[in-house]
């Protein structure tokens, strides 16, 4: 979680108590170093020493209950922005104490037969796919998601101060309010937009990010750096929510890699060649080996099963 650049904006007293705020809340490896790093300044070690001593005032008056003089230690006079900066610390940490708004750190999957949806703390509703691993890394200054592997859509709770970004990679989504799909595979990573406006970074020098409006889908082809573009109905997007996905003139190489979110066990092509053949038809997510079974009605193809679970599509001799 990188902070300093938020803190070293603030004054040093200021910059004491959000270092404070940070620490209450199991901060990450990359917090932890940066605060030692900010701590060797002593100015910046003295302020941070006068806050903690402050905070321990402040939680022997609340244990008492009732008005009473501070303990009796050496004389101090408390610097006026330290104590706001406590007062405002008091204010976001006692805020806290139900939903952790400042600091919420979440591991999520699915197997490769459940759908799940969670509530986020910022109010954003997030559908997770089969065969999906993500992390939620959210902080006082940033909403992060972390897509190791699968498929989410998310309703992104409006928040101008802190956009919600989506870290897939080498690509990375950035929105502030909106509906969005996103998967993530072996071969390509593909962005469905339901409502609202996304923005979707990719490796390139000079490459501006890609600008996407509701009904707009846009496929990052990972090897080679490529971008297509298609529009799409709003039935499309996360259509894999109501347990079916429709397609149509879709390459056989993309069918393949979104159909391994669906099974234990991945599907492989035996020939590169056969990844432009064009299919159209009906996934049921719930039996993906269904339309396997049916690519040889369909196609010049054959499936054949592995001894490991895996699939593979083999060409069907004529």
């Amino acid at each position: 979680m990188s902070v300093t650049p938020e803190i070293d904006k603030r004054s040093v007293d200021a910059q004491a108590a959000s270092w404070f705020s940070h620490n209450q809340n199991a901060p990450s490896r990359a917090a932890r170093k940066a605060f030692e790093q900010w701590l060797e300044t002593p100015e910046h070690a003295r302020a941070y020493s006068q806050f903690e001593q402050l905070w321990a005032d402040l939680a022997a008056l609340k244990a008492l209950n009732k008005p009473a003089p501070l303990p009796q230690r050496q004389a101090k006079v408390w610097r006026p922005a330290l104590a706001a900066a406590a007062a405002l610390v008091c204010t976001l940490l006692a805020s806290n104490l139900g939903v952790p708004n400042t600091v919420f750190e979440q591991h999520l999957a699915s197997t490769h037969q459940a759908l799940h949806s969670v509530r986020l703390p910022d109010g954003s509703e997030l559908n997770m796919n089969a065969n999906t691993r993500l992390r939620i890394d959210f902080s006082a200054e940033r909403r992060l998601i972390h897509l190791d592997q699968g498929q989410l859509y998310i309703d992104v709770a409006a928040d101008k101060e802190r956009p919600l970004f989506v870290d897939a990679g080498t690509a990375r989504v950035r929105v502030v309010g909106t509906g969005f799909d996103l998967r993530r595979g072996q071969r390509e990573l593909v962005l469905s937009v339901a409502h609202g406006t996304v923005a979707l970074e990719t490796p390139g020098e000079g490459r501006a990010p890609a600008l996407l409006n509701a009904r707009q889908r846009v496929t990052y082809d990972l090897a080679r750096g490529s971008l297509s573009w298609q529009t799409v109905s709003a039935q499309e997007v996360a259509d894999w929510r109501s347990g079916h996905v429709s397609f149509r003139n879709r390459e056989l190489a993309s069918l393949v890699d979104e159909l391994s979110i669906y099974r234990p066990n991945a599907v492989l092509l035996a020939d590169s060649s056969l990844a432009g053949y064009k299919v159209s038809g009906n996934l049921d997510v719930h039996d993906p080996d269904a339309l396997l079974n049916a690519l040889p009605a369909l196609l010049p193809v054959k499936s054949v099963p592995l001894a490991d679970g895996r699939l593979r599509i083999e060409r069907r001799s004529q």
